[in-house]
């Protein structure tokens, strides 16, 4: 018969191999836990290097480009002579070699001198100036806009050789008594910056670049190539360009080996002398964690029920599985009537198949996930209601996906308010055009008169003749006198009547679609209106056109309104104490750009005063008492909306007397077009007019 004590062994030899195996895990655990830990630490440590790199070389190139700002700034002081200015110039090249050539320009962007680094052949020596000088006339409008210092695009240079260099355009305006007379533009380059920047100690173990949004190189510097593994990418803000610098350390990924006799024996250590203790504390730490579980679901739960945002969960198979109260209160219906529904309640009945379609273009993974859509819920009343959905698969904590995960937000608020805001807009838009149908009213009668009388007058006079008893009403001269009576009471009503059907189409013209117009057929629609308000005024109408004439992607309609408003704007300029001899409004259309075609409207009045320049495009804003100030707002929000760009400025004699002001908006070409024949222009006057009635 067996002994008890023998029976009872096995159990406790299988507790202490139990208690041993659990102690061999937890070393085998702690040991691994403090080896990754360690590297992890590295790794940290190797990141942070990196980023306190690239902070520095960040504060390093600003100091850089502000000294040299300085600098350049300095070679202004004094107002130096030509031969001065280029030999300040060539020293201030020797001294900083990231300063590839420094130029000088007038008002006009036209070269007036300019200086060459002598540490290199010139920079524009394989493609001249002149055909990459679209970013520094960009950098230098800026520049002039802020009255400061702007900085152009990047751009790169060929150079001879096959090689090339990434460069960038410094323009600084040239400022004499409060006005921008002049620019000086630096070009700068990026390869040699950072040479010059970065210190050696920094380049021997990085590797430094300046790189595009999308990861294209510019220019590099630094002995190693970056290892890839511990990087880091700063923005170097500039006025009018934002640089992305980054740093990429030549180091690699921390090896096990090194590091291993020193975690083994700290592991060790660590394990022996607290296994009892986690032994103790194994229980209460159950509980505590039990108890955090709990308050983590509880928390969530809570923060759940608050959003606003609507959830809904859905299985692998699209039935619903779980939506907030959030959700509940926008469809109408319980949680308990959508949970288990694979077509649910709030889908529009007609929309299911499509709705369905849908479903299973995005659980076949077809469909890119994160990338909101929009679409229509019915609520439980029936009422139809837009809402966005953003959805991303649902994964565990095995890292499986289970279903999908949903946040709903309703439109139907931001649909109420772009609502509001586009009827706004169109009773704006309204307003203007009748406080411009008023003064066409005033127009018209002021020009209606003269036909009018003429009719009456030569009316009266064939009464007087059928009337008159010396005179023979079927005699040959009264005859022909009847009849060039009548011509000329026809000639006037006709007259009148252009001048009414003009007015009458721009008051019945209706919004329209963009559609591709000539730039002299959109002149001419506007063009008698505009003769209206220069026989009022005494003014001359010259029109100036390319050849071939441009067309331009637009809305007829409302261009038409911008270029009424700025002729009329343009011809009061001219009225008061400008002489007849100088009222002449230009009308003129450039394409500098095969994407973009220049209008321009060019008065002779007395231009437009500084104080009223800050706040002219301001809705409200007005100058003329009779104005209600929204016709500049809306001109420029109309070629906004196009993709243009509407601005104004003095126009001035070579004294820098203020002769008038040009008015010019840009849109957007049909197709390139090349180099324009010599302009040809067209003159209206109201004394050429009145000689071919």
């Amino acid at each position: 018969m067996p002994n008890p004590t023998e029976l009872a062994r096995p159990p406790r030899r299988y507790r202490r191999a139990l208690l041993w195996a659990v102690l061999v895990t937890l070393l085998l655990v702690a040991q691994s836990l403090l080896v990754w830990l360690t590297l992890n630490f590295e790794s940290n440590r190797a990141q942070e290097d990196v980023e306190g790199v690239a902070a520095a070389v960040v504060v390093d190139l600003k100091q850089a480009l502000r000294r040299d700002q300085q600098n350049l700034q300095a070679l202004l002081w004094n107002d130096p002579s030509p031969e001065s200015w280029r030999q300040e110039s060539a020293t201030l090249l020797r001294a900083r070699r990231e300063l590839l050539r420094v130029e000088r320009r007038d008002e006009d962007m036209r070269l007036t001198g300019a200086v060459d680094s002598p540490f290199q052949q010139p920079i524009f020596s394989q493609i001249v100036r002149d055909d990459l000088d679209l970013e520094a006339d960009l950098a230098c409008a800026a520049a002039k806009r802020q009255a400061g210092p702007a900085y152009s695009r990047t751009y790169f240079v060929p150079m001879s050789g096959a090689m090339g260099q990434e460069v960038v355009d410094l323009c600084m305006p040239v400022v004499n008594e409060g006005r921008a007379d002049g620019f000086m533009v630096s070009t700068i380059s990026l390869p040699r910056l950072l040479d010059e920047v970065v210190p050696g100690d920094v380049m021997r173990l990085h590797e430094l670049s300046f790189v595009e949004g999308d990861g294209t190189r510019l220019a590099r510097a630094g002995v190693p190539r970056g290892a890839g593994v511990f990087k880091s990418e700063r923005l170097v803000d500039l006025p009018g360009i934002t640089l992305q610098l980054r740093v990429d350390s030549s180091s690699q990924r921390p090896q096990l080996i090194p590091n291993l006799t020193t975690a083994l024996v700290l592991g060790l250590s660590l394990a022996l002398g607290v296994v009892v203790a986690l032994l103790a504390r194994d229980v209460r730490k159950r509980a505590k964690a039990e108890s955090a579980l709990a308050e983590s679901l509880a928390f969530r739960k809570a923060m759940e029920d608050s959003l606003v945002t609507g959830l809904r969960a859905r299985d692998m198979t699209g039935t619903i599985t779980y939506v907030n109260p959030a959700f509940c209160d926008m469809v109408g219906f319980p949680a308990v009537e959508l949970i288990g529904q694979n077509i649910p309640s709030y889908w529009p009945p007609e929309k299911v198949p499509e709705y369905l379609e849908r479903q299973a273009a995005r659980f076949a993974g077809t469909t890119p996930p994160r990338e909101g859509f929009e679409t229509v819920f019915m609520n439980r009343d029936g009422t139809r209601f837009p809402v966005m959905i953003y959805e991303a698969p649902l994964v565990d904590g095995a890292g499986h996906q289970t279903g999908w995960m949903s946040a709903t937000l309703d439109l139907s608020a931001q649909r109420k308010v772009e609502e509001m805001s586009r009827q706004q807009q169109e009773r704006l838009q309204a307003t203007a055009r009748l406080a411009t149908v008023g003064e066409m009213a005033s127009l018209l009668s002021h020009e209606l008169n003269q036909p009018l009388a003429a009719i009456a007058s030569y009316a009266a006079g064939s009464l007087n003749l059928m009337s008159d008893p010396d005179m023979n009403p079927a005699g040959a001269e009264t005859q022909g006198l009847l009849r060039q009576a009548a011509q000329r009471i026809a000639e006037q009503a006709e007259r009148a009547g252009r001048v009414i059907k003009s007015v009458h189409d721009f008051v019945r013209r209706r919004e329209q679609a963009h559609e591709p117009v000539r730039a002299d057929h959109l002149i001419d629609s506007v063009l008698p209106l505009v003769r209206l308000q220069a026989r009022k005024s005494g003014a001359r109408i010259e029109i100036d056109l390319p050849t071939p004439v441009p067309r331009v992607i637009c809305d007829r309609t409302m261009l038409e309104q911008v270029m009424l408003n700025l002729t009329r704007n343009g011809i009061q300029a001219m009225e008061g104490d400008i002489p007849l001899a100088r009222r002449e409004l230009i009308i003129r259309v450039r394409q500098s750009h095969p994407r973009w075609v220049a209008f321009s409207i060019i008065d002779h009045g007395p231009g437009v005063d500084p104080e009223v320049a800050s706040r002219l495009f301001t809705p409200f804003f007005t100058t003329r008492t009779e104005g209600m100030g929204l016709g500049l707002s809306l001109c420029r929000t109309v070629i906004e909306q196009h993709g243009g760009v509407l601005d104004f400025q003095n126009v001035q004699d070579g004294h820098g007397r203020v002769t008038g002001a040009e008015f010019r908006f840009t849109l957007a070409a049909e197709a390139p077009h090349g180099p324009a024949h010599p302009a040809r222009a067209r003159h209206t006057d109201p004394a050429a007019d009145r000689s071919n009635r």
